[in-house]
C-alpha cells in the first residue's frame, strides 16, 4: 500500500473512522452522515469484508452504494431483504455498529442529538431528537464523528439533554453495567479519541498531522487522558483514496469540514 502525500482532512477522517469497524466481523454498519457513511463503506470494501450495510431502506447490500445521484443504469448489489422489524431484531441482538455526529459529548461519553439550552419543553434550539439513540446506546457499539472539535461539543458539565447513555453510573438503565456501554471511537478534525482512559476517561488515540495534544485539550472542556506515546493518525493510501472517490463521485466529502483543508497541517 502506497501512502498518499496529498489528501484532505475529510479523507483523513474517513480513513481513521473506518478503523472503528475493523474488528466487528459480520455486523450491520450504519453510518449517519457523509463521513461516517463513507467510513463504513470503505471498511466494507477493505478491512472488514464481512461487514453488512443496507441501502438505507429495506435491502442488504453486498457492495455499498455510492453517495448522491447515480446513473440511470446503476444496479444496486442487493443481497437480501431487511425490513423495519428485522432492523429491530438486529439492533437488540447487538449485531450493529452505528456512527453518527452528536451536537454535544460530555465527559461520560453521553451525547445530545435532541435540544440545546433552556428546558426540554422550551429549549433554545430543537434538533433531531433522541429517536432510537437511547435503545441503540444500550444495545450495540456506537462511534462518533465531530467535524469541529471545540468546547461547545466537548462541553463542561453534563449534556443539555442526554440522548444516549455513556459511562455515567447515575444514568445506567436498570440491569446494566458500565461494561455494557461500548463507545468505540470518536473521530474529530483534530484527532482520534476513545473512552479507554482511567475510569473510562476520554483518551487520545492519535493526533492528526500538525495537531498537538495541547490543542486537543484547549478545545475540550474536560480533562483528556494523554498516553506517553501518541501516534500520528495514519495517512490514507492511494488505494483508499481511489475507493473513497468511487464511493463519493460528487465529492460530498469536500463540504463536511469547514474550508475543506488539507489533511496534514504540519
Amino acid at each position: 500500500m502506497t501512502a498518499a502525500t496529498e489528501y484532505t482532512l475529510a479523507e483523513l477522517c474517513i480513513v481513521a473512522a473506518s478503523q472503528a469497524f475493523v474488528d466487528d466481523g459480520e455486523v450491520l454498519a450504519t453510518g449517519i452522515g457523509v463521513v461516517p457513511r463513507l467510513a463504513a463503506s470503505l471498511a466494507m470494501k477493505t478491512s472488514n469484508t464481512d461487514l453488512m450495510m443496507t441501502d438505507s431502506e429495506a435491502w442488504m447490500l453486498s457492495e455499498p452504494n455510492p453517495l448522491g445521484q447515480r446513473s440511470a443504469d446503476f444496479v444496486p448489489a442487493t443481497e437480501s431483504w431487511m425490513g423495519f422489524s428485522r432492523i429491530f431484531d438486529n439492533v437488540w441482538s447487538g449485531r450493529r455498529h452505528a456512527m453518527l455526529g452528536p451536537t454535544q459529548i460530555d465527559r461520560f461519553g453521553q451525547s445530545n442529538t435532541s435540544a440545546l439550552g433552556g428546558t426540554y419543553e422550551k429549549p433554545k434550539t430543537m434538533m433531531l431528537g433522541a429517536r432510537g439513540f437511547p435503545g441503540n446506546s444500550i444495545s450495540h457499539p456506537n462511534s462518533f464523528f465531530v467535524p469541529d472539535h471545540n468546547t461547545r461539543v466537548f462541553m463542561s458539565g453534563e449534556c443539555d439533554f442526554v440522548s444516549s447513555i455513556g459511562y455515567n453510573p447515575a444514568r445506567l438503565p436498570k440491569g446494566h453495567r458500565l461494561d455494557d456501554v461500548d463507545i468505540r471511537l470518536v473521530i474529530t478534525n483534530l484527532c482520534v479519541m476513545d473512552f479507554g482512559g482511567p475510569d473510562h476517561q476520554i483518551r487520545l488515540v492519535s493526533l492528526h498531522p500538525g495537531v498537538t495534544a495541547e490543542a486537543v485539550q484547549e478545545n475540550t472542556a474536560y480533562p483528556v487522558h494523554v498516553p506517553a506515546d501518541v501516534p500520528v493518525t495514519t495517512a490514507p493510501t492511494l488505494e483508499q483514496l481511489a475507493i473513497i472517490a468511487a464511493l463519493d463521485p460528487h465529492n460530498q466529502r469536500a463540504h463536511q469540514i469547514k474550508d475543506n483543508p488539507p489533511g496534514s497541517r504540519s
